[in-house]
């Protein structure tokens, strides 16, 4: 009898959200517009007056402000990934870049659920989503979609994506400009070469045309008679765009704008006014639960995020939470938790420098320049700092220090704020199950036969363990070298490459018996790890050999995992450049985006042989 009331009690709230969803007068329509590659800097009302964003600073003082809102990747589809699906991709197994893994069949691309209740769902047109697509989630997605499209009445989401300010803009330098470079505003990591002047303007000419774009939809919206039904969000994907911004844990590739307007009939679905700025915390994951709240569609349980605006509002989050993993062809492993003050940052992989190459990246005039004023030796410590290895942790005060340039992690007057914040990531990568610890090559062939998330759920993932062997190995602290020794021969081939990992950063010394034999490990992945770590013992032909054999391994994630170990070798590594060589096809297909990573990173090592 109690689970029949219990089935009765859902039927009626199923109902209800569903009858309020379908009731015309109650429904307001939904217009993202969602720049690329830029963060709040860049934007005139976040405090920027060398910007020239006029359409979106007008647009913010008749709607919210959101000073404290933040991409979960610093990079576009892991974060269009949470986008679409309101969870978290390290919990999906989404997190590298461009994944192809499958999300468990009950996660559902959230334009479906406004679908299934009568709205017209538009997308033009970029969806980038990493992970397998689902089409159905939209009546168009195309160059041409747009909500003109729907039947009369209809109610509509649509989302309309604003190139002109992606990365790709400054890959070609144009002769003449709007904003002066010798007035561009220039971070204090990067030095002021012509390069960086030029860049910097160049993008703020972008974001100018970004901004026009902006006001020409408002003013088709307005047009259409539609101003006064639809909930207008502008936000961008990502932070961005010239180096140490897109791809890295900072604020300039995490800290978004946001601004959210609603029409005076919807303004009670927001707890802050109309003009106002406010600081709550808000991040991607959030987005889809938000939506589904504003239009009266109860927000399903398995969702992460939170709604923020609309009748099913949640408490205010105490920490945002981001991640890095693979960057095109470069492999790092990093987690980041914000609140309203203080970033923090935890380097997995603290041995690779910040700036390992990209090829996308080095597109950009001003990067190839930064790196080599660093080889001139004429650039100072903050801006040196990005071509070399990371500390384990990264403590910043961000309201002090904007730039993130301060890493107070080692600072004693700071101990509890660390602890603290420390201590919320460890809680988080429990809590979300995180399975981005599981090394790339192992990832992929376990998403073949089911999706991670259930994965990290049903079976025998020893997550405690995995974390923690990963903590340990990327500490730096001596006093843990022989517990990772003894790690070295566990039944789990992930805590394996933790420990043949941290035989890297630490140059474990007594650990070499153990690595050879690592070297005849059942999963590839692990040998190339050991083979990295003895590099670090000076066994060079015995690494070279090992990472020139896994060139050949049928697993992509594999080859491109040792491809990055022999980038960081120099001269030592010119015994692979053949098998480097025959990995790089004579005739490329141009759509093989996901699959040449590899070839992008063996075309990185041929050219640094060069040098």
């Amino acid at each position: 009898m109690i689970r029949l009331k219990n089935h009765l009690l859902s039927l009626l709230l199923l109902g209800f959200f569903q009858g309020k969803a379908q009731t015309p007068a109650d429904r307001p329509n939904i217009l993202w517009i969602v720049s690329e590659d830029n963060n709040t800097s860049l934007i005139g009302c976040y405090g920027n007056s060398y910007a020239t964003t006029p359409n979106i600073d007008r647009f913010a003082t008749a709607s919210i402000l959101y000073k404290n809102a933040f991409s979960t990747a610093p990079v576009c589809a892991p974060s269009r990934n949470t986008l679409i699906t309101g969870m978290y991709p390290p919990s999906l197994g989404t997190e590298h870049m461009r994944s192809s893994n499958p999300v468990p069949s009950f996660v559902k691309f959230f334009p479906k659920y406004l679908r299934e209740a009568g709205y017209y769902t538009t997308n033009n047109a970029k969806k980038d989503y990493n992970t397998v697509d689902q089409p159905d989630a939209w009546d168009e997605s195309s160059d041409s979609a747009t909500y003109k499209k729907r039947k009369p009445g209809q109610p509509f989401f649509a989302v309309f994506n604003l190139f002109v300010s992606h990365e790709s803009s400054l890959h070609q330098p144009l002769p003449a400009l709007h904003h002066d470079p010798e007035k561009a505003p220039i971070p204090p990591y990067h030095p002021k070469t012509a390069e960086f002047k030029h860049d910097w303007a160049q993008y703020y000419d972008k974001v100018e045309t970004m901004d026009q774009q902006f006001g020409k939809l408002l003013n088709d919206l307005k047009a259409a008679g539609l101003a006064e039904n639809t909930i207008v969000f502008y936000y961008a994907d990502n932070g961005g765009v010239l180096g140490r911004s897109k791809r890295f844990m900072y604020e300039s590739g995490l800290h978004v704008p946001l601004i959210v307007h609603l029409p005076k009939k919807y303004a009670h679905l927001a707890t802050a006014k109309a003009g106002a700025k406010t600081d709550q915390l808000v991040t991607f994951l959030d987005f889809a639960p938000t939506v589904l709240s504003l239009v009266g569609i109860k927000v399903p349980d398995y969702m992460q995020g939170q709604a923020f605006l609309g009748t099913q509002q949640k408490p205010e989050r105490q920490y945002a939470y981001n991640f890095r993993g693979r960057m095109d062809e470069a492999i790092d492993l990093s987690r980041s938790v914000r609140d309203k003050k203080y970033r923090y940052i935890r380097n997995y992989l603290p041995h690779r420098i910040y700036g390992q190459h990209l090829d996308y990246l080095w597109r950009t005039p001003s990067i190839p320049a930064w790196e080599a004023e660093f080889k001139a030796g004429r650039l100072n410590e903050t801006q040196a700092r990005f071509w070399q290895p990371k500390p384990a942790e990264e403590l910043y005060d961000v309201d002090a220090d904007p730039n993130n340039v301060h890493n107070l992690a080692t600072d004693p007057r700071y101990a509890k704020e660390l602890i603290r914040l420390r201590k919320a990531n460890e809680q988080w990568l429990q809590q979300s199950r995180d399975v981005g610890f599981i090394p790339e090559a192992l990832l992929a062939r376990i998403a073949e036969k089911t999706p991670l998330y259930d994965y990290a759920r049903k079976s025998n993932y020893p997550l405690n363990r995995v974390i923690e062997t990963a903590t340990l190995a990327s500490s730096r602290n001596p006093a843990d070298g022989q517990e990772l020794i003894q790690r070295l021969t566990d039944p789990d081939p992930t805590v394996r490459y933790w420990a043949a990992t941290g035989g890297t950063v630490l140059k474990l010394a007594s650990a070499k018996p153990a690595l050879q034999k690592l070297l005849q490990d059942s999963e590839e992945t692990v040998q190339v790890a050991a083979a990295e770590a003895l590099y670090q013992l000076g066994e060079t032909n015995e690494a070279v050999t090992a990472l020139k054999k896994s060139l050949a391994s049928p697993s992509r994630p594999v080859r491109l995992q040792a491809l990055n170990a022999l980038l960081t070798l120099g001269p030592a590594a010119a015994p692979a450049q053949e098998a480097a060589l025959a990995l790089i096809p004579t005739n490329p297909s141009p759509n093989a985006v996901n699959e040449a990573y590899d070839v992008r990173a063996a075309q990185n090592l041929l050219e640094s042989l060069k040098k």
